[in-house]
């Protein structure tokens, strides 16, 4: 009981500083994974889950999340420093390449923030904690239980002797993955297992009853049970905003692949009609099979 509501005065503490920045529905756009999460006595069990340890004091943590970067537009999820290292969380819906060179942009700016006042032009070396990046999958696309995702995949040149290089393990989270990990943190478990039922039923119901529905369900089985009571109309906003971002995404992605179908339809059509009026057939068959003659083609009527 006093896990959960740890949780839940966590959490009103964190709706208030969010009203308190002038954004009063801006607490319904944050993630619930973060929102459940922001507890350092939860935040304590994830880390120990994900690194093998057993630190008992939540006061050991040193949250340090990013509140307001607004130099890059963006904020992280989760941060903070334990034993001189420094954890850096995030949770996505979707595969993302690009996140290393986020939690690089995070880092940077983290440590800008700790040597601030530090000599950096001094003979004396400047200790920081380790960083760690991890990523906390629980997408509808299908991903392995655990994946590493490194800022040289984007590199457009790959040299042998990478100067820069950053890791960042992805865990997937979905229920049914990752059951080692889920057993050694339960609300982790039951955060996979809440999504789970929202998913499912939205599939026979309207997406607003389908989080009532998951909610209540889970409140009866002991799931997230002291933070849902305790939260219920803010946890249903968020899962509510979150499944339609989904959604959207989902559909954005979509239409995208789509267009961009029906616009290389076009452009193909569009020089086989060229090379047809000067009698290329040859060029025709060929491009149909060998991309890089087609490309070669493109680039001959600027196409």
């Amino acid at each position: 009981m006093e896990k959960q509501s740890n949780i839940t005065g966590n959490l009103q503490g964190y709706a208030d500083k969010e009203k308190g920045k002038g954004g009063i529905n801006r607490i319904y756009k944050s993630r619930l994974f973060e929102m459940i999460f922001s507890s350092k006595r939860e935040l304590l069990e994830l880390y120990n889950a994900v690194n093998g340890t057993s630190y008992e004091n939540p006061e050991e943590l040193e949250v340090n999340t990013l509140e307001n970067a607004i130099y890059m537009s963006m904020r992280n999820d989760l941060s903070f420093i334990i034993d001189s290292r420094l954890a850096l969380y995030e949770h996505q819906s979707t595969y993302n390449p690009n996140l290393p060179l986020r939690f690089l942009m995070y880092t940077a700016n983290l440590y800008s923030n700790m040597t601030k006042d530090r000599n950096l032009y001094g003979s004396r070396p400047v200790k920081l904690p380790a960083p760690g990046f991890v990523i906390f999958y629980n997408g509808l696309t299908e991903q392995p239980d655990r994946q590493i995702i490194k800022l040289s995949d984007v590199y457009e040149v790959q040299d042998r002797e990478i100067s820069l290089e950053l890791k960042a393990v992805m865990l997937n989270i979905n229920r049914g993955h990752n059951e080692r990990l889920m057993s050694k943190c339960k609300t982790l478990k039951d955060y996979s297992i809440y999504v789970d039922k929202v998913r499912e039923y939205t599939k026979s119901m309207p997406l607003e009853d389908a989080v009532e529905k998951a909610i209540t369900e889970c409140i009866e089985d002991d799931i997230l049970a002291e933070f849902l009571r305790n939260n219920r109309t803010e946890a249903k906003n968020v899962s509510i905003f979150e499944y339609d971002e989904e959604k959207h995404m989902r559909q954005v992605k979509e239409e995208g692949r789509e267009e961009g179908e029906a616009y290389t339809l076009e452009r193909v059509n569009h020089l086989n009609r060229l090379l047809a009026r000067q009698n290329r057939t040859e060029d025709i068959v060929r491009a149909a099979s060998d991309r890089e003659w087609q490309e070669k083609l493109f680039k001959e009527f600027g196409l």
